[in-house]
């Protein structure tokens, strides 16, 4: 099996995705808690600025001094990141691949040789899951397509092996 997927047809740059580097990917999803809670989108640049407000803060009050906290807190977050099921939006790779004006439709094309189509429009709504428990999805595909809403949670689109965009 091809350990990349390609994005090809009616765009500007035809890319190939390597999921196996998702894991180390800030804009990854966890998807254990993405069904179940309320999410908002957020802005990147609004969402970085909070961050640095917290270090700047937290070095103010703390001094410049490693607290022992730190060091916990990266265990889990590493922790967390080895046993998790994680997805990432469809939506980031699609800007990049940037699709042509008059580009309609989304086909996954699976290894069977049958293919799954949807508008363009609806590319908001796909999550690639990419990762299972910690361990990459290796046995019916790199990727699995979910919608949003998690109405296809059971039944994901699955052995993706090239992504047409007409």
């Amino acid at each position: 099996m091809e350990a990349i997927i390609p994005i090809k047809g009616n765009v500007r740059y035809s890319i190939t995705l390597d999921p196996g580097v998702w894991i180390f990917d800030d804009r990854r999803i966890d998807l254990k808690t993405f069904f179940t809670e309320s999410h908002v989108e957020k802005d990147d640049l609004e969402e970085y600025k909070k961050e640095m407000g917290k270090h700047w803060s937290r070095e103010i009050m703390e001094g410049a001094t490693f607290p022992p906290t730190l060091k916990t807190e990266k265990k889990f977050e590493k922790t967390k990141v080895l046993t998790g099921t994680y997805g990432i939006l469809f939506s980031h790779f699609l800007k990049i691949a940037e699709p042509a004006a008059d580009a309609t439709t989304i086909s996954f094309e699976i290894k069977d040789g049958s293919v799954h189509s949807f508008p363009i429009e609806q590319a908001e709504q796909f999550i690639f899951k990419f990762s299972e428990d910690g361990k990459p999805l290796i046995n019916d595909g790199l990727v699995h397509v979910l919608l949003k809403d998690g109405s296809n949670t059971d039944a994901p689109i699955r052995d993706i092996i090239a992504i047409r965009i007409d």
